[in-house]
């Protein structure tokens, strides 16, 4: 499967997605969350800076709770930047 270019929007969803967990995270360290997580801390240092865009639901659901955060509330910032097709188009 060949997987399509993000668009702008969604590129932005995951900067935007970077800088909630970023803030969230506060004073703990990035490799205290990303062990707690279960991820590596390149890959959360990825999310925080935006590079990985869209990163995979497990992924988000253990930062969520790592860091007391809503799933919905992280969820709203790719929705509310989403044009019709572009959730599809993630996958």
């Amino acid at each position: 499967m060949v997987r399509l270019p993000l668009t702008p929007q969604q590129l932005a969803a995951g900067k935007q997605l970077g800088d909630q967990l970023r803030q969230a995270r506060g004073a703990r360290t990035l490799v205290s969350v990303a062990a707690e997580a279960g991820i590596s801390p390149e890959t959360l240092r990825k999310i925080e800076t935006g590079r990985l865009a869209t990163p995979a639901f497990p992924t988000i659901a253990a930062l969520a709770s790592v860091l007391s955060l809503s799933l919905d509330e992280l969820a709203a910032i790719f929705i509310a930047r989403s044009e019709p097709g572009d959730l599809e188009r993630t996958g």
